[in-house]
Formats: structure tokens, sequence, C-alpha cells
């Protein structure tokens, strides 16, 4: 394994017998599995007694939840891609720089981690207690339910969201010709989606609501590359769920990481656009590679 500026800092801090880590991250929700889960890792690698912090955005802060052995604090006052003010965030929290041994401002996990790539399986802690919050949405446990994605919500270089189009195309031949329900995802209810067998969900469930209902009454998933499928793909539970994805750039996400899902019963179908364009993958494509039988 070839060694990087991280290893370096790690190696210094085993010998100086430095523990405690703050780390800040005010970047996405998928970046937890796919990046700061290897970073937790590796630190403890090195120092297997290492006590581990995040600051993160409050929006984020349950995600944390689901590494095993972290601290985190919430900070109401971050907003992503806005530079925030560590000592004020850690003087809110009756906190200081000196209650940490080694702090990371700004952590690199694209650079530092690429060791983790086709080698290294995120798995993210499940608390069976979180499988009762899908019952406040009564949802029926006969109906056959596509949990769906349908905006990133977050603004990158390419286009990484299906048209608006598209999915209201796919909901209608979803209901009509499969005998199906969708259920929407998200922090928010915009663009407005209305029909029959849509269940709008956005802006109305945390992150554990969001999984329960996923990993509880979904038997599909039909997502972008986002965080959705990142923290679904990576659930270290066994439930059963077929999930199609839809790839601008199949460089990113789940597919660069290059390792299966600790979960044996998820089947995963990603779908690959031309040229990074999304609209070359067809509601048809969608819907066949959805419901298909066959496992490829």
């Amino acid at each position: 394994m070839i060694f990087n500026s991280f290893d370096t800092l790690l190696k210094s801090a085993r010998k100086s017998e430095k523990t405690r880590f703050l780390i800040c991250w005010n970047r996405g929700l998928g970046d937890i599995p796919l990046g700061l889960y290897a970073l937790t890792h590796r630190i403890r690698q090195f120092i297997p007694d290492a006590e581990v912090t995040y600051a993160t955005r409050s929006d984020l802060a349950d995600g944390f939840q689901l590494l095993r052995g972290v601290h985190v604090i919430a900070c109401p006052e971050w907003k992503r891609g806005v530079p925030f003010d560590l000592n004020h965030t850690l003087a809110k929290s009756g906190l200081s720089r000196s209650d940490f041994d080694v702090i990371l401002e700004r952590p690199d996990p694209t650079r530092w981690l690429k060791w983790q790539l086709g080698k290294l399986i995120p798995k993210l802690r499940w608390n069976p207690e979180w499988d009762a919050l899908c019952d406040r949405f009564s949802l029926s446990a006969s109906k056959t339910y596509v949990g769906v994605h349908v905006q990133t919500e977050t603004n990158y270089a390419y286009e990484k969201n299906w048209p608006v189009e598209y999915w209201k195309e796919c909901f209608q031949k979803g209901v009509l010709e499969h005998g199906v329900e969708f259920i929407l995802f998200g922090f928010a209810p915009t663009p407005v989606f209305e029909g029959h067998g849509i269940i709008d969900l956005r802006g109305r469930t945390n992150l554990f609501e969001m999984l329960s209902v996923i990993k509880n009454r979904c038997r599909y998933l039909l997502v972008p590359d986002s965080g959705v499928l990142s923290i679904t793909y990576y659930l270290d539970a066994m439930f059963p769920i077929d999930a199609v994805s839809l790839w601008a750039d199949p460089h990113q996400g789940v597919l660069k990481q290059n390792v299966a899902s600790p979960n044996p019963l998820f089947y995963h179908r990603p779908l690959i656009a031309q040229n990074k364009d999304l609209r070359t993958v067809t509601v048809d494509d969608a819907l066949t590679a959805l419901f298909s039988e066959v496992r490829v």
C-alpha cells in the first residue's frame, strides 16, 4: 500500500500517543459511507483506541450514527459551501481546540483514501429500533412500493438528475402498467408531482424514518447517484430490495467504490447515460430494468 500525507500524520500521531481526533465535514450525506467510513477505519488501523469526533451540519448529524463508535457535534449555523468559524462552533458546545489532539478542518478522503476503492466494503450500522419508524406513515404491507429520490438537491458540474417530465411519465406508467405505488423522498416537496399512486414524503421524514420506509416497505428503489443510494447500498442489514440507479457519470459514487453491498439481498442495476446526458436513459429503460425478473 502506498502511504500518503494522511498516513504520515497518523504515524506521527501514534508515535506521540495522540488519540483525540476532530474531523470537520460540511459536504454531502453520501460521503459518510463513501469517504468517512474509510477515514475512520484508517485512523483506527493506526490508533485502535482513537476517539473520533465529527463536527458537521445539523442535517447531516443523524448520518454519523451509522458509523460505529464516533461522536458528533451538530452545528446548526453551518451551511453547505459556506466557510465556518471552528473556534466559535466549539465554544458553543463548551469545547475548544485543546480538547483534541488532531484537528482535520479540511479532510480530503478522495486523495487520502484511494487505496479503499475496490477493496473496502463500507458497513453502516443499522439499529433494529429504527424498524418501527416506518409505521407512522400508514403504508400498507400488502402494496408494492417503489422508493424514489427525484432530485439530488445539490449542484454539480454536470446534471445528475433525470428530467421532471421523465419522472411524471415513469409514475404514470408504473402505476398503470405495473400496479405499483411510488414513495418520494427528499428535503422539500418540489418540483410538485401529483396523481394516483404517488406518496410524497419529501420534507416529512428524518434520515432514519426514510431508511426504515425503504428497508421495510419498499420492494424497489429508483434513484440517481445520490446520498439516498449510497446510504441504502451500504446498510449493514439484510432486506430484499431491487435498485435501479441513474448515472450521468459512472466514475462516481458506489460505482467508483466498486465493492458489493454488505446486504446480500440488495440487487443493483445501474443505467449509464450516453455522453453524461441522463435524457438518453429512457423511462422504458428504467421500468424494464426495475421490474425484470432476470438476474445478471
